[in-house]
């Protein structure tokens, strides 16, 4: 009976668990292609992550079925609904990470991921734009995971040959990222402080300027001045956000702490495509002291997961 209300209470916001690790697989893969590491670890780590995927998807298929209306609030509360679009992210960041094994399963993963994101973000969009549940403090960056997200589309389409649509996809994710950073500004300065739950996903306000900045030398093929405010921008705000690395240390864990994941890899992919492209190597430092960093960190949150999960201390009724 116990396993079963736990179940119930299993959150959406597991699957930023898999977005890190993937993200951390495809930095390996970067790290691999650049500075010629083992592909063995890259390969390990997708294994790792194609399991951990089909965990929580079956388990969280299980709740659906057997604990719908359970599933259903879930899906229409204002904080915990924009979680939704990590599924449809991972299907995105797999096939960026298949694509040095097999670029028919990269474009089954792409073409999966990109209409199920394109769904999921047309309707949580909608519920935006017609809504009377919203308020001031319910907004906080994981707002970005919906329409951010998109901007990934081009980091396997454009290999895959959809350009044009890769554009399409990178522009709803930039504008919204501009409209949504103002917003999120806001809240944080204006109004009450984020709570000790959702602080951690202050971290995922480096990953749109670090996912824009990948995806658009994806599309363009080179470092203009655009691509520099991204990448410097995002540089910006790690070092912001590392600044308060005490504060962090502080919290209590929460299953929110993976939100320090997938925002990190991405700043160290892109700091090794910066270095890559430039010729700097100093950029490369900074991707290889984010990648060293980034494995550490997720082998304390794996960690820290499973040890919440036997004590107890996640999938509990908020």
């Amino acid at each position: 009976m116990q396993t079963s209300n736990r179940l119930k209470n299993m959150p959406i916001s597991f699957f930023g668990m898999v977005m890190g690790m993937v993200g951390l697989t495809i930095a390996w893969e970067k790290a691999s292609e650049i500075y010629q590491f083992s592909v063995a670890i890259p390969h390990t780590l997708l294994i790792q992550s194609i399991l951990v995927f089909i965990i929580l998807s079956g388990l969280y298929l299980y709740k659906g079925l057997k604990f719908r209306q359970a599933l259903l609030q879930e899906w229409a509360n204002p904080v915990k609904m924009n979680f939704i679009p990590a599924i449809s992210i991972s299907l995105l960041l797999f096939s960026v990470a298949f694509m040095s094994i097999s670029m028919e399963v990269s474009r089954v993963l792409w073409a999966s991921g990109t209409i199920l994101h394109m769904v999921i973000s047309l309707v949580i969009m909608n519920s935006w734009l017609h809504h009377e549940k919203y308020e001031i403090h319910h907004i906080n960056p994981a707002w970005f995971i919906p329409a951010v997200g998109n901007a990934i589309v081009p980091l396997a389409g454009v290999p895959l040959g959809y350009a044009e649509l890769s554009w399409f996809f990178f522009s709803i994710g930039m504008v919204f990222w501009l409209i949504l950073m103002v917003i999120v500004f806001n809240r944080i300065i204006f109004h009450m402080p984020l709570p000790e739950k959702l602080m951690p996903t202050l971290f995922i306000l480096i990953a749109p300027p670090a996912v824009g900045f990948l995806s658009y030398i994806k599309l363009t093929g080179e470092l203009d001045a655009f691509a520099q405010v991204l990448y410097n921008f995002a540089l910006f705000l790690t070092i912001l956000l590392l600044s308060q690395l005490p504060r962090f240390a502080r919290l209590p864990f929460f299953l929110s702490w993976w939100a320090y994941s997938f925002p990190l890899a991405a700043m160290s992919i892109a700091s090794m495509v910066m270095a890559q492209i430039s010729g700097q190597a100093f950029y490369g430092y900074i991707g290889l002291g984010l990648l060293f960093t980034l494995s550490a960190l997720v082998l304390l949150l794996f960690i820290k997961t499973l040890y919440a999960a036997q004590h107890g201390k996640i999938c509990v009724a908020d």
